[in-house]
């Protein structure tokens, strides 16, 4: 796709998309080849997947979870009789939470 090894008789709407076709890995390299930008859109990704495929049960703020000292995270009960949990190092980081026993999630607002 790299439009200096693209051929003289390559149509020209081909080198169009072929161009474009770079332009986007180009962009994408840029972003997965940095830790930082990577790491949000791997959460982002992670975000969009969940709620595509998983219900959103109700959306909560982190200081109406309950707090646990010993184990440094908070914790929900979910309808279900499982818990949401969302340690204390994760909550920068996180936004969607999955219950331990079903397919129902959470979402932390901040």
């Amino acid at each position: 796709y790299h439009p200096d090894k693209q051929k003289a008789d390559v149509p020209a709407g081909e080198v169009e998309e072929r161009v474009q076709r770079f332009i986007e890995i180009d962009q994408a390299w840029k972003i997965l080849g940095n830790e930082e930008t990577k790491k949000e859109y791997d959460l982002q990704q992670r975000e969009d997947n969940l709620t595509k495929e998983w219900p959103l049960h109700a959306q909560i703020y982190l200081e109406d979870m309950s707090w646990n000292e010993d184990e440094q995270c908070y914790t929900l009960s979910c309808r279900c009789g499982g818990n949401y949990t969302v340690f204390k190092s994760e909550t920068k980081d996180i936004s969607l939470v999955c219950c331990d026993t079903c397919s129902l999630v959470i979402e932390i607002l901040q």
